[in-house]
């Protein structure tokens, strides 16, 4: 049986769908029973070609007129300050405010946002070890979230994360120009790198993560002279690191197609409300599902983490249940037989509560 210490997985994260008013600041409340002050929050249209973008609490305020800096997971570019009220204005006890830029709120689309809570913004733990520090940041050492701002030294080195575990997945992107965002995996290693904003096969170079994986203190960069997306000196980067909760989180997954309508089963130990997954061996989209979005069994309309697209058939259904994912579709993007493929997912409600309670499905 699966027990958690996260009984209320809202508390931590949560996944808001809302209509776009296309007014220059709609209050989006969140669902959940518990209130939720986002420390990230990820949005999408699922009804039109749009990009994605991120906000954080870390990075805040850009200084124009209130608005949150942004930046864009299915691209390269630099971060943006935005001009007024554009994007994010606001981020409240329970939900966020956002202004008339398409890319958030044009009227009538509909849209999908992913929040996280950290909120732990002093004492990171640092060690010997430790070569840079970040400069700003917000971590939780329960839900194993963690976002932090960093200067780049170019040569390798050690960043404090402050989850006080080991991180099984994280995201790197360099806010003060072009770069693409560098995914790390415990289960692709720590001798190659995913791209989030492209479909690219693991990227086997030592100057990512200096073939080093991380630790419960540190993160390991490599040197910035040959690439300069992770660790280069005058450059600032934002780090987005997970690792798996049981119960809540499942951040390290992975699993090998089959080829068949009958697919694979993926064990989270809790029911999904938000899932990605990406194939490792050859070149893949990055898909992204939420319950919330499509409340019925499969779910077959992702948003591809790497595109603007809107919301299309993936080519895989999948059910949602009690304790993971069953893939009901043999299509390639996620189910070739003999493919390697990653996955990552957070809790809508644990198989088993703390006084060892099932949940329902």
């Amino acid at each position: 049986m699966a027990y958690t210490a996260i009984d209320d997985p809202e508390v931590y994260f949560q996944v808001k769908k809302y209509t776009g008013d296309g007014t220059t600041s709609h209050a989006i409340t969140l669902d959940g029973d518990a209130d939720l002050q986002s420390d990230m929050i990820w949005i999408k249209s699922r009804s039109a070609t749009e990009n994605h973008v991120i906000s954080d609490s870390v990075r805040g305020d850009s200084g124009n007129a209130s608005g949150f800096f942004q930046i864009y997971p299915n691209t390269d570019g630099a971060e943006y300050g935005g001009a007024g009220n554009e994007y994010i204005g606001a981020i409240g006890s329970d939900g966020f405010t956002v202004g008339s830029n398409d890319v958030v709120n044009t009227n009538t689309e509909t849209y999908v946002a992913f929040c996280w809570k950290a909120g732990t913004t002093s004492g990171i733990t640092t060690d010997g070890s430790t070569d840079i520090t970040p400069s700003a940041y917000s971590f939780n050492t329960t839900s194993r979230i963690s976002i932090v701002k960093y200067a780049g030294a170019t040569t390798a080195g050690q960043l404090a994360h402050g989850l006080g575990t080991t991180p099984t997945f994280h995201m790197i992107k360099k806010t003060s120009g072009t770069g693409n965002w560098q995914v790390y995996s415990k289960a692709v290693g720590n001798t190659a790198t995913l791209t989030l904003n492209d479909t690219y096969a693991p990227d086997a170079n030592a100057y990512y993560y200096n073939n080093t994986d991380p630790d419960s203190v540190n993160i390991t960069l490599g040197s910035g002279s040959s690439n300069t997306s992770v660790n280069t000196s005058g450059q600032t980067y934002m780090c987005f690191s997970f690792a798996d909760v049981q119960g809540f989180s499942k951040v390290s997954g992975a699993y090998t197609g089959n080829g068949n309508a009958d697919g694979p089963f993926l064990f989270c130990g809790f029911r999904p409300s938000w899932f990605m997954t990406k194939r490792t061996a050859t070149t893949g989209a990055w898909r992204i599902r939420n319950v919330k979005s499509e409340p019925g069994q499969p779910l077959d309309a992702p948003v591809f983490g790497n595109t603007t697209a809107a919301a299309n058939d993936g080519d895989s259904d999948w059910d949602v249940l009690s304790n993971g994912l069953k893939l009901r579709a043999s299509g390639t993007g996620e189910n070739a037989s003999g493919e390697k493929y990653i996955f990552v997912a957070f809790a809508e409600a644990p198989f088993v509560n703390s006084k060892g309670v099932p949940c329902n499905a």
